[in-house]
């Protein structure tokens, strides 16, 4: 089975065709970095880095760009965002007005950065920046002049769409039916209720402002992801990816722009990922319903994170509570109890061919994984894939049977490949990820076997003081017929 997507665009699932067999390029809407990341901005970029991961894994080259969105994202009074920030921060800030909307900027930037890191989450090839691109944005908006699709008005630059035969292709509405206004500029000169704005003719006193044929201003959001695209991707490609709520007008107003700068298609492929919701309602800075990404990293390690996202497809919308967060932790602390036993196996075993009738297991589940993933990237069903051979892996290892080197390495193997490199659930090697974590296992290794010295010498109270204290530090032993093995507590 090849890899078949779901394209929102036609609204049919499709055989994925890369322009150029072998090399995918993808194009994922990013964040505006005017606050702290969210559980919402988490859904959707764990999503995409699964389906980063997975393109890779199949053996294509993957160029992956995600924008960073720092000018022009407006809200519906046709505020920028990043100026309202600075605004708002303006009051306790020593910083030179003109300063503050960029070291808004650069500060959740870097923590936007940061999070998306704490998650396992792999960095795109290109994270372009809006306001390093506004002579891109300009010499888009001049072809768009030149070519009848745009006009020229007293407060700025806009698109018309009647000019465009596409435009409303992408979310299936007609020009009568859009919302007019919606984060685009309720400009005085706008012929059409339903035209959005390219360029924004600004005020004396904005603080974000450069030069254009048009007078100074900034530029709008949607002709911003345009120009970037075209510029790293050229004026087709094949993925472009984001949030399904900025369907419409984002996303179908880049469409409409692109190809009517271009006279080609804009993407192949749409792949959009449903919102996350808290009681049915989708999380959001505005409605103050969010959890910041940072926040749940404290109660929850990443990969539990992680393995949330995959219990929903990532085309639908998921509702965040503590329940389903402890529901995933369950699960994942049932994989990593396997895959921990596993590597305490191999510390001791014995090359053999004992066990070797697992390796069909093996195999099957491989294939059952593949094929899931190739059906739309479908996670929730490679989660339960990989929950079933866990099943199987712990029947056999504890079933008291002699399992050679050579099996254990492959289930350690498979753990690694499909569990780690596609899923980034299970850690390479637990807590030996670098240099300190490597002298901590060793420490607790060291006491694990003085503990089971003191046992066999009939020492309890010194084994349990041993247990007890490596407890109180978040170590929790598990004492087996083959020895004791240990997990850290979140």
């Amino acid at each position: 089975m090849s890899l078949r997507v779901f394209n929102v665009l036609g609204r049919e699932k499709v055989d994925f065709k890369p322009i150029e067999p072998g090399r995918v390029t993808m194009y994922v809407c990013g964040p505006t970095v005017q606050d702290y990341s969210h559980l919402g901005h988490a859904k959707t970029y764990i999503s995409f880095d699964l389906i980063n991961r997975y393109l890779r894994y199949s053996g294509n080259e993957v160029l992956y760009v995600q924008n960073i969105t720092d000018v022009g994202h407006l809200l519906d009074t046709g505020e920028d965002r990043i100026i309202k920030k600075a605004k708002q921060t303006a009051a306790g800030s020593s910083a030179q007005p003109a300063a503050l909307p960029m070291q808004i900027v650069e500060s959740y930037a870097k923590a936007y950065f940061d999070d998306m890191d704490a998650l396992g989450i792999q960095r795109p090839d290109i994270s372009p920046r809006a306001s390093a691109h506004i002579p891109e944005q300009i010499e888009m908006i001049q072809t768009l002049l030149k070519n009848e699709n745009a006009y020229i008005a007293d407060d700025g630059v806009y698109f018309d769409v009647s000019s465009h035969d596409g435009y409303g292709k992408l979310s299936n509405r007609k020009r009568d039916e859009s919302e007019t206004g919606s984060r685009t500029l309720k400009g005085r000169g706008k012929r059409n209720p339903e035209d959005f704005v390219l360029w924004v003719i600004a005020p004396p006193e904005h603080l974000l402002k450069w030069d254009s044929p048009w007078g100074k201003g900034y530029p709008g959001w949607h002709i911003e992801c345009s120009a970037m695209s075209r510029k790293y991707l050229g004026e087709t490609f094949d993925i472009h990816g984001g949030g399904i709520d900025n369907i419409f007008p984002h996303n179908e107003c880049e469409c409409a722009q692109s190809e009517a700068a271009n006279g080609k298609p804009f993407a192949n492929h749409w792949l959009l990922t449903g919102s996350l919701t808290v009681n049915g309602v989708k999380m959001s800075k505005s409605l103050g319903n969010f959890t910041r990404v940072r926040d749940a990293l404290e109660k929850y390690r990443p990969e539990v994170i992680r393995a949330w996202v995959f219990q929903t497809h990532y085309s639908n919308p998921v509702d965040y509570s503590d329940d389903a967060l402890a529901a995933a932790q369950k699960g994942w602390e049932g994989i990593m109890g396997a895959v921990r036993l596993t590597r305490e196996a191999l510390r001791s075993a014995q090359d053999s061919e004992a066990g070797s009738g697992f390796l069909a297991v093996i195999d099957q589940t491989k294939a059952q994984f593949i094929e899931a993933m190739d059906n739309d990237f479908n996670a929730p069903v490679a989660m339960s894939v990989l929950q079933t051979f866990t099943t199987e892996v712990n029947k056999l290892l504890n079933s008291g049977e002699t399992v050679g080197k050579a099996t254990l390495e492959a289930i350690e193997a498979l753990y690694n490949e499909l569990g780690g490199t596609v899923l980034g659930i299970v850690p390479a090697i637990e807590a030996t990820s670098n240099a300190d974590a490597k002298r901590q296992d060793g420490l607790i290794r060291l006491l694990i076997d003085l503990r089971q010295q003191s046992r066999a010498e009939k020492q309890f109270a010194r084994a349990d003081q041993i247990r007890n204290q490596l407890k109180a530090l978040g170590v929790i032993l598990e004492d087996r017929a083959d020895g004791s093995i240990y997990k850290l507590e979140n």
